[in-house]
């Protein structure tokens, strides 16, 4: 009958509107954790940066789970983003704590998430190591600055490869874009704090001369 027809109809949408409730949440969450994270960072307060980040991996996987009979709301575009705030202060974390190296960064595959968000994520990690490199400048550390400079040309290299169609790479190439305006005011901005330090350096030593 068709009353039988509308019930499975009405369960099923019923299950899946349980689902994409569910993950509303733990994708709110996840931004939520993964900013609150990347303010402690910039403190200087990476254990509890660590402890935001271990949660938001364990909310990952989770939404995969929730979602797993639903890839039409899994590709909604929420769970992209919660995974693209993931994958920015995954890799802020490594390159703030443990150094400039960009070979210590992890990949899509090891955060479990999908390579366009993995991407865009990457995209806005810039933004976040131009903040520090300013936090650098304040602090008289030019040099260690620069270094960052350096990882965040090699992060825009690496973007510009991807020259595939916005459908595929999710709006990556406007962020591309945003990311290379984001590279040249900060090493404008570091450029102008090594001639600065360079300069008086130079009226320290001819002070030193002097007496």
């Amino acid at each position: 009958m068709i009353i039988d027809i509308f019930d499975r109809i009405r369960t099923k949408l019923e299950d899946k509107d349980t689902a994409r409730e569910r993950s509303l949440a733990i994708s709110r969450d996840i931004v939520r954790n993964c900013r609150t994270a990347m303010f402690d960072m910039h403190k200087g307060k990476f254990e509890k940066a660590t402890v935001l980040l271990e949660t938001s991996k364990r909310s990952i996987k989770d939404l995969s789970y929730v979602l797993e009979e639903h890839p039409d709301v899994y590709y909604s575009g929420f769970v992209e983003h919660a995974q693209q705030e993931y994958v920015e202060c995954s890799i802020v974390f490594e390159l703030l704590r443990h150094g400039v190296e960009t070979n210590s960064i992890p990949g899509p595959e090891e955060l479990k998430v999908e390579y366009a968000a993995y991407l865009n994520g990457l995209g806005d990690v810039n933004g976040e190591l131009r903040r520090h490199i300013l936090d650098l400048l304040r602090k008289e550390r030019a040099p260690e600055a620069e270094k960052f400079l350096d990882t965040m040309e090699e992060i825009y290299t690496c973007l510009m490869m991807f020259d595939f169609p916005d459908a595929m790479t999710r709006g990556l190439r406007h962020k591309t874009d945003t990311t290379r305006a984001i590279l040249e005011r900060t090493r404008g901005d570091v450029s102008t704090a090594i001639r600065q330090l360079r300069l008086e350096n130079a009226m320290r030593e001819f002070e030193r001369r002097t007496d």
